[in-house]
């Protein structure tokens, strides 16, 4: 029961911030054209990594959702320098989880937290940079000359923001956050108010800890903030909480291995490294430099939350919200179902995490000559494709979208 009272806690204070985060993302995507975005991103030099931490930090991209978007822009031309500083910004927060933030940690984190991110991207792409040689843009099939489309009207842009709000990023990060949250009550629920007292006096050796944990595990920016307030609740200081908030959602095994890839291993090393000396840095900061009253948790303790009955708005919010993960869970698990016909093929994916990439791979499998119809299964990565098609169309195009074919 406990274990009840204290998710619902969590989820009625974080509801309505995170609806609030989702709307407003919504209507970023539906009214601010994406070439827009790849015109000020393409460039080099440290105005072209600025403008890529500053346009990175608030878009509700997670870490994987990211990648296929960086490596669009590095091929279109985007320097190294201006890429990673986009990979390195854009996961460590967004609009819907700066909302989310201030709603269970306070406007303090909600506030250093998107300023961190931007300091720690622009210092990792700078430092990418200055290893960078020059290098000829690529040519790609975003770049090829496509027929004029018409504008859509304001009611399209305003459903097109609601799907996407609601129903494309619920499905991207809903499972994190859905994660986040059940461990967080865990952690809050069974873990020992002491089992942390060794870091007490030990900011650095506990952040050191959290690193460890967080480089490799994927979690979402929004999914990270109940785990970083269940730390807290159990002694943790600020400070190691945002090295969490930091470094979950921007560095995974997964990224490091795909911007290897991409960029070199020299500029994978240089990405990850930026990530854990900004998050000590900016931890150390919290603890020592800034009053330990603005990073006080907000609304009391946690275990006096099934004191009060809940408000009605949070409730509704929380009903809302859960309506659409059940919902989004469901539909991004129904797939197609085709003839099986000589012209159908099967490929394996690898690399898809969320639905942002099943999007991104279905859209350039279906871009290749002679393809006439794609269904991706984001469970078990299998692709099949109909048409008559080149197999080698399909797995550069895949390639080309930042994942890979087995």
């Amino acid at each position: 029961m406990q274990l009840f009272d204290t998710l619902l806690y969590m989820l009625n204070e974080m509801s309505p911030y995170i609806l609030l985060g989702f709307l407003i993302a919504g209507l970023m995507h539906a009214f601010i054209p994406q070439r827009t975005f790849a015109r000020h991103l393409s460039g080099r030099g440290a105005g072209a990594v600025i403008k890529s931490a500053l346009i990175g930090v608030p878009l509700p991209l997670c870490s994987c959702g990211v990648l296929p978007t960086a490596i669009a822009m590095r091929r279109s031309g985007a320097s190294k320098a201006a890429s990673t500083s986009f990979l390195i910004a854009t996961p460590q927060t967004g609009m819907d989880s700066i909302a989310a933030t201030w709603s269970l940690l306070g406007p303090a984190f909600a506030i250093v937290r998107p300023v961190a991110a931007l300091v720690t991207s622009v210092f990792g792409g700078l430092a990418v940079g200055r290893t960078e040689a020059p290098v000829t843009p690529q040519a790609c099939s975003a770049d090829a000359p496509s027929a004029p489309e018409t504008a859509p009207t304001f009611a399209r842009k305003c459903a097109d923001a609601l799907r996407y709000g609601f129903i494309d990023l619920v499905g991207s990060i809903g499972g994190w956050l859905t994660v986040g949250l059940i461990i967080a009550a865990l952690i809050t629920v069974y873990v020992p108010a002491d089992v942390f007292a060794v870091f007490t006096d030990r900011p650095l050796l506990a952040m050191l800890a959290v690193l460890v944990i967080a480089v490799p595990m994927y979690v979402c920016a929004t999914g990270s903030i109940p785990i970083a307030m269940s730390l807290m609740l159990k002694g943790l200081s600020p400070g190691t909480a945002l090295v969490l908030l930091m470094a979950g959602p921007a560095a995974n095994f997964a990224s490091f291995t795909l911007i290897s890839r991409e960029m070199g291993r020299r500029s994978a090393i240089v990405y990850l490294a930026s990530i854990v000396i900004g998050a000590v840095a900016f931890g150390l900061a919290i603890d020592y430099l800034l009053p330990a009253t603005w990073f006080a948790l907000p609304g009391g303790a946690l275990h006096d939350c099934h004191a009060h009955a809940p408000a009605i708005f949070p409730t509704l919010c929380s009903a809302i919200l859960l309506t659409l993960l059940i919902y989004t869970f469901f539909k991004h698990r129904t797939h197609k179902h085709f003839n099986s016909t000589d012209m159908t093929k099967e490929y394996t994916i690898t690399g898809m995490n969320c639905p942002h990439c099943q999007a991104a791979v279905t859209k350039s499998i279906a871009s290749v000559p002679g393809v006439t119809a794609v269904d991706v299964n984001l469970s078990s990565g299998i692709a099949r494709v109909e048409g008559e098609h080149s197999a080698d169309s399909v797995v550069e195009a895949v390639r080309s979208a930042g994942f890979d074919v087995k």
